[in-house]
This record gives structure tokens, sequence and C-alpha cells, in this order.
């Protein structure tokens, strides 16, 4: 886990949240594992991984064969079945994420719905600076049909990802 976090922390090293104070984006994968195993109780060391990790395909120069060999194939599938592509229009990878939610993996269910979780949190106390109330509300309006698609998985979280969605601006 720990080799992990470090190669996050190297892919993202650059990278910022929109927040208005621009956080680094190591804080978001870092978020996703303690709520993973602080919340959620998990100690599983290949999900709690791939969460650190979730983001490094998507986002940076990461390809899928570097977290082959430096991971391994079950921390490798978890993180591509989380990936979007981002060669595909916005609101199809939006909907193919709402349309396939329900066919992940376990772990990946996991993954996502901790994604999904800290997500809400961070548009509810710091959103990207350029989203206005009726963005931020559709955001977590379609992030609970996501969630829908992860029902099962995990109730704890669950309930977790409830109380985030109550915040709802």
């Amino acid at each position: 886990m720990f080799d992990a976090l470090a190669f996050a922390a190297e892919k993202h090293r650059m990278q910022r949240r929109k927040d208005v104070d621009a956080s680094p984006y190591i804080n978001h994968p870092i978020a996703l594992a303690r709520l993973l195993c602080i919340e959620g109780g998990m100690a599983e060391m290949i999900v709690l991984s791939a969460a650190l990790l979730h983001d490094t395909i998507e986002d940076t120069d990461t390809t899928v064969d570097e977290l082959r060999v430096r991971f391994g194939d079950t921390v490798t599938s978890i993180v591509v079945e989380v990936t979007d592509d981002k060669g595909l229009d916005k609101q199809i990878r939006k909907a193919s994420q709402v349309e396939h939610a329900s066919l992940l993996s376990r772990e990946a269910k996991l993954v996502k719905l901790a994604d999904k979780i800290c997500n809400l949190r961070d548009v509810a106390s710091t959103p990207p600076a350029s989203w206005p109330l009726q963005r931020r509300q559709e955001y977590f309006d379609w992030v609970k049909q996501v969630v829908a698609g992860l029902r099962g998985v995990h109730p704890k979280l669950e309930a977790v990802f409830d109380a985030a969605y109550a915040r709802r601006p």
C-alpha cells in the first residue's frame, strides 16, 4: 500500500484540485484510502492500493502495463474498472458510469463508492471555484444515480454516502 501511495504521489505531484485553494491532488486518493480504512473498516491492501491509484491511468501518463508490472494484475484490474475513457464525450462517460456501476467487481465498487463519497464531501465543503449552485446540485444527483448501482457492496459506507448526500447544496 505504501508503494501505491508513493507512486500516486509522484504521478499526481503537479496536479491540483479545482477548489479555490487549488489543493494538492494527492489529497483526494489519500482521502479515499482513509475513508475505506477508518470509516469503512477496510483492511484489504489490494482495495486500499487501488483506491490510492484509482486516478493514475485516467489523469496522468500512467499506463496499464506500468501499473501491472509494479502492482500486479489484481490491483491493475480494479483501477482499470474505475477508469473513465477520457476519449469519450463527458456526457457519455457520465452515462456509462451509471450504466456500468452494478457490473463492477466488489473491489471496484468499493473504490468507486469511496470516490463518490469523497467527491460529494469536497463539492459540499470546497467546491470547484467555477461551479455555480445548479452544477453542484446536478453533480450530487448524478452521483446518486451511480451509487444506486453500487448498493449492497458495503452497508456502512452506503450510510456514509447517504449522510454526505444529505448535505446536498
